[in-house]
C-alpha cells in the first residue's frame, strides 16, 4: 500500500493534479528524485526556486497530496477562473504589503494538514540562476512552525521562462531534500532579522540540491 494513500484529494483538484500530472510525464517528463522525503501526513511548506509560472503546478504534481498555493487577488474576477482557484484551494494575496487575510487563510490551510508551496525569491529568475531569499517565507515559517521541505526545479526557465515561449519536450527535473524542522531553520537569537535569516537558511537548503541524473521510470 501506497504510505500517501490516506490523504486524499477535494475533487476539482485531484482531476487537475491527475491532468497536470499527465501534461508533465508526456511533454516535460524530466528527471525526479526525492519524492520520499515528502512528508506522508501532517501540515508543512515547500519552499522552492522560482523560474517559470509551470513550477507551481509541475512540483505540485509530483506531490500526492493536496497542496495550496498563493495567487494574486487580482486574478478573482469572477466566472469559472475564480470558481476553478476557490476549488483548487489558492489563496488570494495582495502584491504590496502585509495581507493580514492571507496569513490567516495560510494558518486554515496548514490547520486542516495540508501543505503550501512558497518561493523564497518572490519573483522568478530570469535565468534560472538563484535569487537572493525575501524575509516572506521566512515570516509565515517561522509563525507556523511546521517543516519546510525545499525543493529545486530545474529546466522550467528553458521549458517556459519570462519572455519565452512555451517549449515542449524540453525535460524539467525536480529534487525534493530532506524537510527542515523548525529548529533548522528559526533561531529567535537573531532578534530582528530573525525571518530575513530564516529565509536564508531555507533558500541554502535549496541552492544545496543537485540536479538529479536518473528519470524516474
Amino acid at each position: 500500500m501506497s504510505r500517501f494513500a490516506q490523504v486524499e484529494m477535494e475533487p476539482v483538484y485531484g482531476f487537475c493534479h491527475y491532468i497536470l500530472a499527465g501534461c508533465y510525464g508526456a511533454f516535460f517528463r524530466g528527471a525526479v528524485a526525492g519524492v520520499e522525503n515528502i512528508p506522508a501526513d501532517g501540515p508543512f511548506l515547500i519552499a522552492a526556486n522560482h523560474a517559470s509560472h509551470l513550477d507551481p503546478p509541475f512540483i505540485g504534481a509530483q506531490v500526492p497530496r493536496q497542496i495550496a498555493f498563493f495567487a494574486r487577488k487580482t486574478l478573482w474576477k469572477g466566472g469559472v477562473a475564480s470558481w476553478w482557484m476557490d476549488h483548487v484551494g489558492c489563496i488570494p494575496v495582495e502584491r504590496e504589503g502585509g495581507d493580514v487575510n492571507a496569513i490567516k487563510r495560510v494558518l486554515q490551510t496548514l490547520q486542516s494538514g495540508k501543505a503550501l508551496i512558497l518561493f523564497p525569491e518572490g519573483t522568478r529568475s530570469d535565468n534560472g540562476a538563484l535569487q537572493p531569499a525575501k524575509a516572506g517565507v521566512g515570516l509565515i515559517a517561522c509563525k507556523t512552525r511546521v517543516p519546510v521541505l525545499p525543493v529545486r526545479i530545474f529546466g522550467s526557465q528553458i521549458a517556459f521562462g519570462k519572455g519565452r515561449p512555451l517549449r515542449p519536450g524540453t525535460p524539467v527535473s525536480i529534487v525534493f531534500g530532506r524537510p527542515l524542522a523548525p529548529d533548522d531553520y528559526d533561531h529567535k537569537a537573531d532578534g530582528k532579522e530573525r525571518y530575513q535569516r530564516a529565509s536564508e537558511r531555507i533558500m541554502a537548503a535549496i541552492a544545496a540540491l543537485r540536479e538529479p541524473r536518473a528519470a524516474v521510470v
